[in-house]
């Protein structure tokens, strides 16, 4: 289901369906836990972000243009998993979660960027990062990794990695709105693009990617030339008004704990649009001035 982007009235059926959960008419799905990640590399016009365009076919954001991220696997759970930067408690005070549940979404957040991408946030230490994953092996890894075939924490292990969860910063959290089927809780993570390493089209979920200036991806979704759902197009609205990956990072660790935020029915003139953050009304009232 397409949700036009803020402040965009919606249409009628979603406000009945909205008013159908809140008055206890209906039950919403139960979501589920996701993580995703903004990469970033700089470019002259701030910082460029990788995005994928999923399949039409798809049951949920068909056709979307997406950062690389997904659901957490049971196995993302694994606490033996090598682990460099900050603690699961560390985590858990940023994401606002309990420690089980920080080291799985970090987990996942660093599984899928290379299931998607191609490119991994490890290294053979806290000091260094893998410099190229395109070889025939590491390909042979990722797609072990996309099918559960093999768990991070093996993949890992067998090949001498940490996860490098300091070149993280956590950045958002959303959660989808209630009348939706398919529901998921996905924080928001940001990471740069480490030297040397390239993002290729692997994703079987992706029909395209590229990368684009986060304010320009923003301009082409007001346009109507690429379609996002809007915590992708907030997302690119708010790292596009930054000068570079750097800036970005900085302002993830200046944030506080993350809250979920999810978006609710509010009226728009005649009519009703979904809710945003507030730090993000400014943002949009000046866009579309």
């Amino acid at each position: 289901m397409r949700i036009p982007l803020p402040p965009v009235p919606l249409p009628g059926h979603l406000v009945d369906a909205a008013r159908e959960f809140d008055s206890g008419a209906r039950q919403p799905v139960e979501p589920r836990n996701a993580a995703t990640v903004v990469l970033m590399r700089p470019s002259a016009d701030g910082p460029a972000v990788y995005l994928l365009r999923r399949q039409v076919s798809m049951e949920f954001a068909g056709g979307m243009c997406v950062f690389p991220g997904g659901g957490v696997d049971p196995r993302d759970f694994d606490a033996t998993v090598a682990w460099a930067g900050p603690s699961a408690a560390e985590w858990a005070a940023r994401l606002g979660t309990d420690e089980e549940t920080a080291r799985a979404l970090v987990c996942a957040a660093v599984r899928e960027t290379f299931e998607e991408s191609g490119v991994l946030l490890a290294g053979t230490s806290e000091s260094n990062v893998v410099a190229d994953t395109t070889g025939d092996e590491w390909e042979a890894d990722r797609h072990a990794l996309e099918s559960r075939e093999l768990a991070m924490t093996d993949f890992l292990t067998r090949r001498g990695l940490v996860l490098r969860t300091d070149l993280l910063g956590a950045w958002d959290a959303w959660l989808t709105p209630v009348f939706e089927p398919k529901r998921y809780r996905t924080w928001f993570f940001v990471a740069s693009l480490p030297e040397g390493q390239l993002t290729r089209d692997v994703s079987t979920e992706s029909s395209s990617v590229h990368w684009v200036p986060a304010r320009t991806a923003a301009d082409e979704a007001d346009r109507g030339e690429l379609a996002m759902l809007p915590p992708t197009y907030l997302t690119c609205l708010e790292i596009g008004g930054l000068d570079g990956p750097d800036a970005v990072l900085a302002e993830a660790r200046g944030r506080s704990t993350l809250e979920v935020f999810m978006p609710t029915v509010e009226p728009l003139g005649d009519g009703f649009t979904l809710s945003m953050p507030d730090r993000m009304r400014p943002l949009v009232a000046e866009r579309r001035r």
